[in-house]
């Protein structure tokens, strides 16, 4: 069995030692993405509070995130192939520079379209923090370790989320939007002179190849061969499909959902966005112990995770009266805190199916996934709202579209990637079959 041999847990030959060093050095890379999360998603816990600051709408309210998620999602492949070519420490310093600047930008923006230019600056450092911590991890862990460093990277990121649900959120009604989004900002300075005097790449003696590939040729080179391989575009499908629920949900519009159509006050949806995050970081790691002992759980795993928040969104939306009870509404949002855990699945398909030197391109590829459905059903969310006078049911509805068009496309390629990979498996056995165990 793929799942549980000990042959497949076993460190192969030519991977990372792991180890002490190996921590410490992931720990400063993840730290620049904890502190990115926060800036990303700190806009989650001052919707309503960018409205009246701005005088906008739904939908123009909608735009900051829709134009931060663009920026991010258009940047994933191009940051693959800077992490590929650069290595991790380079970029982690150019994404550290440019979210601290985009959220120091924010705090002072005394207009609508100035505060869109900061979002997008922050955007453009964010997508630049995940795809580096994951290659820090293929770069200094044994493969085997790869879903369980993913998981966690995930954890690391939703504990972010929770730092901006009760610091951020706290220090903004009790400061101030000014004194609170510039004091964040110093996270960004502390992340970046900490990746400068103590991050590397890879350990001594496991230095990457260098493609002799340059300029044009080379990139499309290394997007068209990771797009070749059915793992890729599997992956992207799964992180599209699973992702998006719970992004839209923490970055935007939960709390506008929860307070104005559920009528709950402000410290008691804080509260729900909260239990998000923790079952998010909960079965995070229940979902990384469980691939990397079964392998085969990826798909199962992905689609029940889909199927169960799509029955949650229906009964919470199609419950009769006004209002949903609170222990749906506390159900839902522990479902929802699967997605982000089901989302890093994604790279589970993907990693397998590429060699090291192409890595950061495939994980950029199945990164844009879940970022492209949430920016689409941000825009969707927010055009409806405003088109119904704020009925939350019909616009929220925009969740099954995409659920429905991303399960069609995972069903598709299941077979082939499976195919794919298990070929991949009986190329390498050679390898593999006399490593002790």
């Amino acid at each position: 069995m793929r799942g549980s041999g000990t042959a497949h847990n076993a460190t192969l030959p030519g991977d990372p030692p792991g180890g002490r060093r190996a921590a410490v050095m992931w720990t400063v890379g993840v730290a620049v993405y904890f502190v990115a999360v926060i800036f990303r998603t700190s806009l989650g816990v001052a919707g309503l509070d960018a409205a009246d600051r701005f005088h906008v709408g739904a939908s123009a309210l909608s735009t900051f995130s829709i134009l931060q998620l663009l920026v991010y999602a258009g940047m994933q492949i191009p940051v693959g192939l800077l992490v590929d070519r650069l290595g991790t420490k380079k970029v982690l310093s150019i994404g550290a520079v440019l979210f601290t600047a985009g959220q120091l930008g924010f705090a002072f923006s005394p207009t609508y379209g100035t505060a869109l230019a900061s979002r997008a600056l922050l955007g453009c450092g964010d997508a630049m923090t995940f795809i580096s911590v994951l290659r820090l991890g293929t770069r200094w862990f044994p493969a085997r370790r790869g879903p369980l460093i993913a998981q966690l990277a995930g954890l690391v990121g939703m504990a972010g989320n929770l730092v901006s649900t009760l610091v951020l959120a706290r220090l903004l009604h009790g400061l101030g939007w000014t004194p609170a989004f510039a004091g964040s900002a110093l996270a960004g300075v502390v992340a970046l002179v900490l990746t400068l005097l103590f991050l590397k790449d890879h350990p001594e003696g496991h230095e990457p190849e260098q493609s002799p590939h340059q300029g044009a040729a080379y990139v499309r080179r290394q997007i068209a061969a990771s797009w070749r391989e059915p793992g890729t575009r599997l992956g992207l499908w799964v992180h599209f499909t699973t992702q998006f629920p719970a992004m839209v949900f923490l970055l935007l519009w939960g709390l506008p959902f929860l307070v104005q159509a559920q009528g709950l006050s402000r410290a008691t949806a804080g509260e729900l966005l909260t239990l998000v995050v923790l079952s998010n970081m909960v079965i995070g790691l229940v979902y990384g112990q469980i691939v990397a002992r079964h392998h085969t759980a990826r798909l199962p795993l992905a689609l029940g995770t889909v199927a169960a928040t799509a029955v949650m969104w229906a009964l919470t939306l199609a419950w009769p009266g006004e209002r949903a009870p609170m222990w749906l509404l506390v159900t839902l949002c522990a479902v929802l805190g699967a997605c982000g855990p089901a989302s890093m699945l994604g790279f589970d398909f993907a990693r397998p199916a590429n060699p090291p030197e192409r890595q950061g391109t495939a994980s950029g590829i199945t990164n844009m996934g879940g970022f492209v459905a949430s920016m689409t059903t941000l825009f969707a969310i927010g055009v409806l709202l405003d088109a119904t006078g704020d009925e939350y049911a019909v616009a929220f509805s925009a969740v099954f579209v995409l659920q429905v068009v991303g399960v069609s496309q995972i069903l598709r390629l299941r077979g082939v990637a499976a195919r794919r990979e298990r070929e991949r498996l009986v190329g390498s056995r050679v390898e593999t079959v006399h490593v002790p165990v």
